[in-house]
C-alpha cells in the first residue's frame, strides 16, 4: 500500500504540499456537517500519510489551545482516513471471539 503514496521530492514541493494539506483541513473544518466525504473526494490527490500526519499536528495544536471539538473532529477524520488507507487495521473484538 505504501507504494501508492506519492511523496514530494524537493523542499519547495514539501512546503507546497503542506500548504495544500492545511487548506484542505480548513475546508473540512468549515464545510457543513455531513459534507466531509464530498470535500475529501474533491481532493483525492492529497489523501495520503502526509495529510494524516498534518491533521494530527493540527489536532494536537487545537487540543493545546482548548479547541476540544476541533481536535476531536480532526482525530475522527484522521482515524477514518487511516482505516481507508490501511494504516489503521481493524482488530477483531476478542470478547466476541471468546463467546463462540
Amino acid at each position: 500500500m505504501s507504494e501508492q503514496i506519492s511523496e514530494p521530492t524537493s523542499e519547495q514541493s514539501l512546503e507546497e504540499r503542506h500548504k495544500l494539506y492545511c487548506e484542505l483541513i480548513d475546508k473540512l473544518l468549515r464545510c457543513p456537517n455531513g459534507q466531509e466525504p464530498e470535500v475529501l473526494e474533491a481532493h483525492l490527490e492529497l489523501i495520503d500519510a502526509g495529510l494524516i500526519q498534518t491533521m494530527l499536528q493540527v489536532a494536537t495544536g487545537f487540543a493545546h489551545q482548548g479547541n476540544q471539538d476541533g481536535a476531536k473532529f480532526l482525530i475522527h477524520v484522521t482515524k477514518e482516513l487511516s482505516k481507508q488507507l490501511g494504516f489503521y487495521p481493524e482488530i477483531p473484538n476478542s470478547t466476541e471471539e471468546g463467546k463462540e
